[in-house]
């Protein structure tokens, strides 16, 4: 079996939020999060994705809206 997603692929097991430019290439131009139909991602590592960027948001490491 060959696996799409980037994080299976390459043995990650946790994703950090901490670690804002690898993040920042699941998000669009408008700062929104990409779905995993167009980046994927599988379901288990899309939803850990999403929860590093809300935290990340959180803490001011990534912007809400980008103009």
């Amino acid at each position: 079996m060959q696996h799409r997603c980037y994080f299976c692929k390459n043995g990650i097991e946790h994703i950090d939020y901490k670690e804002s430019k690898n993040l920042d290439r699941y998000m669009t131009g408008w700062s929104r999060i990409r779905p995993a139909s167009s980046t994927g991602v599988c379901a288990k590592h899309q939803r850990e994705l999403t929860t590093a960027i809300k935290r990340a948001r959180f803490l001011a490491m990534l912007p809400y809206v980008t103009r």
